[in-house]
């Protein structure tokens, strides 16, 4: 009698062993996890009798056609209130040397309303009126299209209604937990 040959089975990878991974509750595993993820850093600002400008890197395009933009904010945010009140916002893409405005507007001791503009470089953006943060990478100007829930924020659908592009050419990112330059030299040489 002839041997019957079994089939090949395809090579299954393993999942990480507890010895190479740490179990983690859903809150602080989300912050853990996503804090490996490097992001660009923005400052949201919003303009307007609820003035208010925001650190934020929960920020993302969405479409080009038509061109729109999120941002996520929490519900318990000033931010919150000074987009939904103004009806706009702007993403100002901060620069690599930008890392103390990236910290004044992640502060919540700094001024309320247009006050805390006062120690900034800022221009009115010329759709939405929301300051502008000189010497970015870029501006985006966004008219607020729709507003999901989200958990605890609120994600902030923009269809943006002006863009420009700055001259500085390094960007500023946060990752596990600070704030790192991308030099443009590392771009040209991937």
């Amino acid at each position: 009698m002839g041997t019957v040959e079994e089939p090949s089975r395809p090579v299954l990878k393993r999942l990480p062993t507890p010895a190479t991974r740490r179990r983690l509750s859903a809150q602080a595993g989300l912050r853990e996890v996503m804090g490996q993820f490097a992001t660009g850093v923005t400052v949201l600002t919003a303009g307007g009798e609820r003035a208010h400008g925001m650190t934020a890197n929960a920020v993302t395009s969405v479409s080009l056609e038509p061109p729109m933009v999120l941002c996520c904010v929490s519900r318990a945010a000033r931010m919150h209130e000074a987009i939904v009140t103004a009806g706009s916002y702007a993403v100002t893409v901060l620069a690599s040397d930008q890392k103390e405005l990236a910290k004044y507007f992640a502060d919540w001791r700094r001024p309320a309303g247009l006050a805390q503009f006062d120690s900034v470089d800022w221009t009115a953006g010329p759709q939405t009126g929301a300051p502008l943060l000189d010497g970015a990478l870029a501006w985006l100007e966004c008219e607020l299209a729709e507003v999901y829930e989200g958990g605890d924020h609120s994600i902030f659908l923009g269809k943006v209604v002006a863009s420009s592009r700055g001259t500085a050419q390094d960007s500023l990112v946060f990752y596990s937990g600070g704030y790192h330059q991308i030099d443009g030299r590392v771009r040209a040489s991937a």
